[in-house]
């Protein structure tokens, strides 16, 4: 921290503060054991404030400017001290020095989660956290109701209390929203803007201003996140049966090059089964309710899948259209499956088309 000051004997005749901290808000002019020089020059920068304290009290506040104490420019400290017009003898006072700067980059954050009612999953607990940003924007409201006799007041030293006022406000502010918690992710920036606004007066009653209030992010409890995760996969699936269907054709070639060609018509018995539980398995979301009555469903000639490629071919096809696959027969009179080669069923001799 660096102090342009000059000391000529034991009168202090310049003051100023160089300040290379980046996070101090209140720095002491080191001036024990040394009185003020009437005149002395008085140093103060953009982005700072001087305050002279006199005997505990505030006296004289200086903005942005360079000065030369005298009385004409320390009326308040003239008339506590009660000096007279041209008066040119040293005193003593104390002199702070305010950053007014902007403070961006000030991290809050929820350490309890915060309860809020949501139309999709009933209670849930949310956590948050973002950043802020604090201006001084009435030193001797800082000095008076926060700093005290500080010499060297940061922004650490405050940024628990401001923490604890902002996630009070937030949960308060999610809570009467009445967004829904998918929705809260859409809504960062007016949710700042508007705890900023809510805010701004608290933080005015210590001689602050709240610059800016940032929610980087709003996240819900794993278990809430698997619940999201399920339901997307289930959109993404989309209809179960046309689902399940693609998933037994892409099955099929598959089973067909591991079960060699011993066990080839074996298990297009296996096949076919398979194939009878995934339209059951789909018609049974379309299904009526008990005690109402269903249309009959129009005629239509089944189907089946081929065993080489997994192509939709019609239940009397011979050969697949697709890949020439020979294809099984089913009796249309027994629904035995019969080879393709065969010109009866095997099992009650009707003749195959």
């Amino acid at each position: 921290m660096g102090i342009l000051d000059f000391i000529k004997g034991e009168l202090i005749e310049v003051i100023g503060w160089l300040d290379d901290t980046g996070d101090t808000l209140v720095w002491r002019f080191p001036d024990q054991d040394h009185e003020i020089k009437m005149g002395a020059k008085l140093t103060v920068r953009e982005g700072q404030t001087a305050v002279f304290v006199n005997e505990g009290r505030i006296a004289d506040i200086f903005n942005p400017g360079l000065y030369s104490l005298t009385t004409q420019n320390m009326p308040v400290m003239t008339t506590l001290r009660s000096w007279k017009y041209g008066f040119e003898s040293p005193f003593k006072a104390e002199v702070y020095f305010v950053s007014t700067r902007n403070f961006l980059d000030l991290k809050w954050g929820t350490q309890n989660p915060v309860m809020m009612r949501d139309a999709d999953f009933g209670v849930v607990r949310l956590r948050a956290f973002g950043t802020y940003g604090i201006r001084v924007t009435d030193p001797g409201a800082l000095m008076k109701e926060i700093v005290g006799t500080d010499g060297c007041f940061t922004t650490e030293e405050i940024e628990g209390q401001l923490r604890s006022m902002l996630v009070s406000s937030f949960g308060e502010m999610v809570g009467a929203s009445g967004i829904a918690a998918l929705d809260l992710a859409a809504n960062y920036k007016t949710m700042g803007e508007k705890a900023r606004e809510a805010l701004d007066p608290e933080f005015q009653k210590y001689g602050l201003s709240l610059t800016r209030f940032v929610i980087e992010n709003i996240s819900v409890p794993p278990e809430v996140e698997k619940m999201l995760d399920t339901r997307a996969q289930m959109g993404v699936v989309g209809d179960m049966g046309r689902f399940t269907q693609f998933q037994t054709a892409q099955a099929i070639p598959e089973a067909a090059k591991s079960g060699g060609a011993g066990e080839f018509l074996g298990m297009g018995a296996g096949i076919a089964m398979g194939q009878q539980m995934a339209n059951q398995m789909a018609g049974s979301f379309s299904q009526p309710q008990k005690g109402q009555q269903s249309e009959p469903a129009a005629a239509s000639s089944p189907e089946k899948f081929c065993s080489q490629c997994g192509k939709t071919v019609k239940s009397e096809a011979k050969f697949c259209p697709e890949c020439g696959a020979p294809q099984q027969m089913k009796c249309s009179k027994c629904g035995h499956l019969a080879k393709p080669q065969d010109r009866f069923c095997q099992e009650c001799g009707n003749k195959l088309g």
